[in-house]
Parts: structure tokens; C-alpha cells; sequence
């Protein structure tokens, strides 16, 4: 007898993070690197980020999410989780798909650091 997966399954990434994101219907529990949300992320503005996909389709409080990322700074690991959200959301049901089309949570942001150049002393600066 196979057992049904009950998690829904997402990957975001962002700069050098990866997050992978699990969801499934719930209570609005919400674990990253199996520690509370607040506790992960310490300001507002990345926490906005991280939850804006749930918050767009309003469901902040019907799904419970698990995430592991890594890499990048915190900045970079909260836009990742965002695209995992986002495309873990579009996974789960296709109604969410125009919403975050549409506030942007779809596209994975490609912009990355540039890197540095020999005979340079960084990616654009020249020595004098």
C-alpha cells in the first residue's frame, strides 16, 4: 500500500540561498531551520518578505509551512523562501497562480553580485 505524500513541496532561491519550503493545510505554524519564524528572522522587512505569498492569497493562518535554507545572507534566504512559498502555493492549488503573478512572487530575481575582475581591485573599480 503506498502512503500519500501530505506536504506540498516548493524551491526557492535568491542571490547564493536556497529554500526548500513543505506546506500542507494547517493552523499557520510556520518553522524555518526548525525554529520559530520570529526567532529566524529578526526584522520586519525580511519577515514581510517571507510571508508575502501567503499573505497576497490570504491565507497566512491555513497552511503550515517547513522550511531549510541556506546559503547567502539573511536578506537573500528571505527572498528565497518567498519563491518557495510562492510556487509551493501554485503547487497546491492553480486559483493562487494570477494573484502572485501578478504582485511578482513567481519570477526568481536573477540579479546576483558581479563578479571581480583580475588586474582590478573589485568587479568595477579601476586602480587610480
Amino acid at each position: 500500500m503506498a502512503v500519500i505524500n501530505p506536504y506540498i513541496w516548493g524551491t526557492g532561491r535568491r542571490k547564493t540561498s536556497t529554500a526548500r519550503v513543505r506546506i500542507k493545510p494547517g493552523t499557520g505554524k510556520f518553522l524555518v531551520n526548525d525554529k520559530e519564524f520570529d526567532q529566524f528572522f529578526v526584522t520586519d522587512d525580511t519577515r514581510r518578505a517571507a510571508v508575502e505569498p501567503l499573505v497576497v492569497t490570504e491565507t497566512r493562518n491555513n497552511y503550515d509551512v517547513w522550511v531549510n535554507v541556506a546559503g547567502g545572507g539573511i536578506t537573500g534566504q528571505a527572498g528565497a523562501i518567498r519563491l518557495g512559498v510562492a510556487r509551493a502555493l501554485v503547487e497546491y492549488d492553480e486559483k493562487y497562480k494570477p494573484m502572485l503573478r501578478r504582485a511578482g512572487l513567481l519570477t526568481r530575481d536573477a540579479r546576483a553580485v558581479e563578479r571581480k575582475k583580475y588586474g582590478q581591485p573589485g568587479a568595477r573599480k579601476r586602480f587610480q
